[in-house]
């Protein structure tokens, strides 16, 4: 997998966390930076860690689908895409809480929720022999970066933002797995 594809998939998977940070940045008191940096960690932290552990997973079916794995990463892939896709475009245009704090839990809660994607695309990784550990950095690094953009973005542009962001990440995500599949069929 190129670098660019990998950026491009560290993008499109960051989107649920951007939108998470947009809202947050639009409710929370407190420094920006301060907020910016303790959500990109979070948020940088799981995405990080969750495809790791959906590579060691992955790994463990491996020999059994190795003729099927162009098929399930691309399902994976646009499963994914179309999920955040949908959520997206059904959620409530007010849909982030007023909230004047976030507490540790709340984060790691948040962290998980918007990471369970990425622990999926863990699983495509082992059948595509991806590095993982430089996968794992470049999607934490990405998404840390996004989500503290979020944070200031919320302060300034709303939620419209971060429903158009997960649309365009989850047709990243979709396009990624037709060229997975594409690449494993010819």
């Amino acid at each position: 997998m190129s670098l660019v594809e990998l950026l491009l998939i560290a993008v499109g998977l960051s989107m649920d966390a951007l939108a998470v940070s947009i809202c947050k940045g639009m409710v929370l008191n407190g420094t920006k930076l301060k907020n910016a940096v303790i959500m990109g960690l979070f948020f940088g932290g799981f995405h990080g860690i969750m495809p790791i552990l959906g590579y060691l997973l992955g790994t463990q079916f491996n020999e059994i689908l190795n003729n099927v794995d162009h098929w399930i990463a691309f399902i994976l892939l646009a499963f994914i895409g179309g999920k955040m896709m949908v959520k997206a475009l059904i959620a409530d245009k007010d849909s982030c809480e007023i909230q004047k704090n976030i507490s540790i839990s709340d984060l790691v809660m948040l962290s998980i929720a918007t990471s369970i994607d990425v622990l999926a695309v863990g699983v495509s990784f082992a059948f595509l022999k991806v590095a993982i550990i430089e996968a794992a950095i470049v999607i934490a690094v990405v998404t840390f970066i996004i989500s503290a953009i979020g944070v200031y973005l919320g302060k300034s542009c709303g939620t419209s933002l971060g429903k158009w962001a997960e649309v365009t990440g989850g047709i990243v995500l979709i396009i990624i797995g037709i060229k997975i599949l594409l690449e494993g069929l010819f």
